[in-house]
């Protein structure tokens, strides 16, 4: 998702489909020029059906992403044994990889929600480029609980764990999200990306809670689970009211809210084993 909501970011459409077009392989490489600024090569077919049917993959996409940004973060820990700065190269790096491209989304739906006055006046405002109050407001206050849950569970021993299990989860939340609303425009990312099929998000879904399984246990799984249900449910509510319907804005505030709500039912998962 590299674009929010400009009109035509990854719509176009071709002829026909290849057999590299429908692989799986080729669905990973699609999902990860989609969701970073990794450079990907030979992806040109963005069609709302192949972003769509790539959806299954968009958590091992998270996970490879967290891989990398953990990277730095971890020697930066080595050398200085501080959880702070453990938590800062971990989000700077993983905001590089991303282009920032779901912070910009929560930014456009705060200015939105916040400074319209009616559905039209507000998906005008979230097109604009232009960060207003209510966006650095809604950076400022995601970005610090992002660093408190880091730096929190960094405390546990558990840094590099909720940094994995965010990433991953918060991905497959995204095409629930694509699949119960609507888009709220005719045109832009939250129309160009199509509307996924119920298998491959179940598909992601249970790829993400095996990840998620695997690296917290069952306790923590289980409440990382009800927060990312929970990010999703009120997202949902607040721009069914807003503006009717999802965006690309939307899908990347789903991301950051299901991240936040995650990480806060991991951080209490930990501290009641």
């Amino acid at each position: 998702m590299q674009s929010t909501d400009q009109p035509d970011a990854k719509s176009k459409e071709f002829g026909h489909e290849t057999i590299a077009d429908t692989s799986v392989l080729t669905d990973f490489w699609r999902a990860m020029a989609l969701l970073s600024r990794v450079p990907v090569y030979h992806i040109d077919d963005f069609r709302p059906v192949m972003i769509a049917r790539s959806v299954w993959c968009w958590p091992l996409v998270g996970l490879v992403l967290a891989g990398f940004a953990l990277l730095p973060a971890m020697l930066a820990h080595y050398l200085t044994g501080n959880a702070v700065i453990f938590a800062i190269f971990a989000v700077a790096s993983m905001v590089l990889l991303t282009g920032a491209m779901h912070e910009d989304g929560l930014a456009d739906c705060a200015d939105g929600f916040g400074g319209g006055v009616d559905q039209a006046r507000k998906l005008e405002i979230m097109r604009d480029s232009t960060v207003g109050t209510y966006g650095v407001v809604a950076l400022i206050l995601g970005l610090a609980l992002r660093l408190t849950l880091i730096m929190a569970a960094a405390d546990m021993g558990q840094g590099a764990v909720i940094f994995l299990v965010v990433a991953v989860i918060s991905r497959a939340a995204i095409p629930v999200m694509m699949r119960i609303l609507p888009p709220a425009r005719d045109n832009g990312l939250g129309k160009g990306a199509g509307r996924p099929d119920g298998l491959p998000i179940l598909i992601g879904l249970a790829i993400a809670t095996v990840i998620v399984l695997v690296l917290s246990g069952i306790v923590a799984t289980l409440a990382v689970s009800c927060g990312v249900a929970l990010a999703i449910c009120l997202v949902r509510l607040v721009a069914k009211w807003q503006i009717g319907g999802q965006t690309g804005d939307v899908l990347g505030a789903t991301q950051i809210c299901a991240e936040l709500f995650a990480g806060i039912g991991f951080i209490a998962a930990m501290t009641m084993a």
